[in-house]
């Protein structure tokens, strides 16, 4: 008996000792991966702080230029003038190898006259807020700017929809420097610029401090991670094999809430419609940096081919000028297809006068159709059809079936998604 009672006393003593060296082993690797983690964030918020400083030195180099050239030529008595590139479609060329619209070499010229010395003062008042708000680090949102101009005795402006207009010229004549409306410190007035979910973790360094914080896209419960109106200052950490930018709340919400992020390893991002330039700016720089595939999951009509997944891919006709900033050419289109309203027996709803002038449109006038054959198709095949389908449409059947079946099929096949 005694020698039994050693046996068993031993025994326990040998396994807590050996569990304790190997919890004490966790503990050690834990805290060096932590701290190779966080020495890893620090190196990458220095590296975006460093290419802010720089980009701020050129915005305020690229102000004070534009500003001297007209002081220059006042003191010799000349019409000092502002050049901008035109904004519209016909000043816009696509470059299958750029992926992205790229503005073209037409451009109008202000020249200060009596006719126009109101708005040139504008211009001249709108640039030296930017100046100011760069040097001190801070921001002015669109209706901001507009209330600043009450100051600005007779240049001020009536109504934002004027002074809107100065700040879009402005940027389209600062963009030939690399510089966009963001790093000219305006931002837009925007409610929302879209939602993260899923194997993500931002880092955003504090404002005052410098201090990283760490951010995880996972632990939102039935909620979501809120992009910022301005993305630069963000770096990130991930595993994730893929984006996912979704169309629709709703169904971002169903995926969310499933978790569908976490049977697929992937990052959802609900654009909310026309992604905003937050949104785009943040799947750019998240794709670029983390080298994921980005798809596109919106509903099938012209609006949603046409302008939400054309705008998120290779941007827009009127900022073009920004596109290379701001659009996703890698994005590629995963569905809902005019191809899935077969396949799939979809319900549909007719397609109305506007959809058919948008998608016409798009075929006649769009450089980015107009490149892709298969686009052309599948908007011919939409047009023919005469219909168009919602991602809900889906539903039809199952609440789930978008989670268990079609986009498990569809990812399968990235080969067969649209350009």
């Amino acid at each position: 008996m005694p020698a039994r009672k050693k046996t068993t006393k031993a025994a326990p003593r040998k396994a807590a000792k050996k569990t304790s060296k190997k919890t004490a082993r966790k503990k050690t690797t834990s805290a060096r991966k932590r701290a190779t983690n966080d020495a890893e964030a620090e190196r990458r918020a220095g590296e975006v702080a460093k290419n802010n400083e720089r980009m701020n030195a050129v915005t305020v180099k690229a102000i004070e230029k534009a500003a001297t050239g007209v002081h220059t030529r006042i003191l010799k008595k000349g019409k000092p003038d502002l050049s901008f590139p035109i904004r519209s479609l016909k000043n816009v060329s696509y470059s299958d190898k750029r992926g992205y619209f790229e503005i073209g070499k037409q451009k109008k010229t202000r020249t200060l006259t009596v006719n126009t010395v109101k708005n040139f003062a504008q211009t001249l008042r709108m640039m030296g807020l930017s100046k100011e708000l760069v040097e001190s680090n801070d921001f002015a949102t669109k209706r901001d700017a507009y209330y600043q101009s009450k100051n600005w005795d007779d240049a001020r402006f009536s109504e934002q929809s004027e002074s809107d207009a100065v700040m879009d010229d402005i940027e389209a004549m600062f963009s030939v420097d690399s510089v966009s409306r963001e790093q000219l410190r305006f931002i837009p007035d925007e409610a929302s610029n879209g939602s993260v979910a899923g194997e993500l973790t931002v880092l955003d360094p504090d404002r005052d401090t410098g201090e990283i914080i760490r951010i995880d896209c996972t632990g939102f419960g039935s909620g979501a991670y809120a992009i910022p109106s301005s993305v630069e200052q963000l770096s990130f950490e991930t595993d994730a094999s893929f984006i996912l930018c979704v169309e629709t709340g709703g169904i971002f919400q169903r995926l969310q809430s499933h978790k569908f992020w976490q049977s697929s390893n992937c990052i959802l991002i609900s654009m909310g419609g026309v992604p905003s330039r937050a949104c785009r700016r943040f799947v750019r720089k998240l794709s670029d940096e983390a080298k994921i595939p980005v798809y596109a999951f919106v509903d099938c009509d012209p609006y949603g081919i046409s302008n939400i997944y054309r705008t998120l891919k290779v941007g827009s006709g009127n900022a073009a000028h920004l596109s290379r900033f701001f659009c996703v050419p890698q994005a590629q289109y995963l569905g809902v297809t005019p191809q899935d309203i077969v396949d799939y027996e979809l319900p549909t709803h007719p397609l109305q006068d506007v959809d058919i002038k948008r998608a016409k449109d798009a075929l006649k006038n769009d450089p980015f159709f107009r490149a892709h054959k298969p686009w052309q198709k599948a908007l011919n095949d939409l047009l023919k059809m005469g219909v168009r389908a919602e991602q809900q449409a889906l539903a039809k059947w199952g609440l789930n079936y978008v989670i268990e079946e079609y986009l498990p099929a569809k990812l399968d096949n990235p080969a067969q998604f649209l350009p």
